[in-house]
């Protein structure tokens, strides 16, 4: 019974992550503003941390079922 909330958070959690690194690195490497008024670098060092993690806790969501 808590397997399903557990696989659904965990799958959320992971294509976020996902979707935001991808949408992260396509970004940077097309030169264009990750986040508007914020440094480039800043933008998108925070942008891969804050998807690198919700990776790792997709990742440790989907492990714990």
């Amino acid at each position: 019974m808590e397997s399903g909330p557990a696989i659904f958070t965990g799958t959320v959690f992971a294509l976020f992550g996902a979707v935001l690194l991808g949408w992260t690195v396509l970004r940077a490497r097309r030169r264009e503003p990750v986040a508007l008024g914020v440094h480039q670098a800043v933008s998108v060092t925070l942008a891969s941390v804050i998807a690198v993690g919700c990776l790792a806790l997709g990742t440790w969501g989907l492990t714990g079922v």
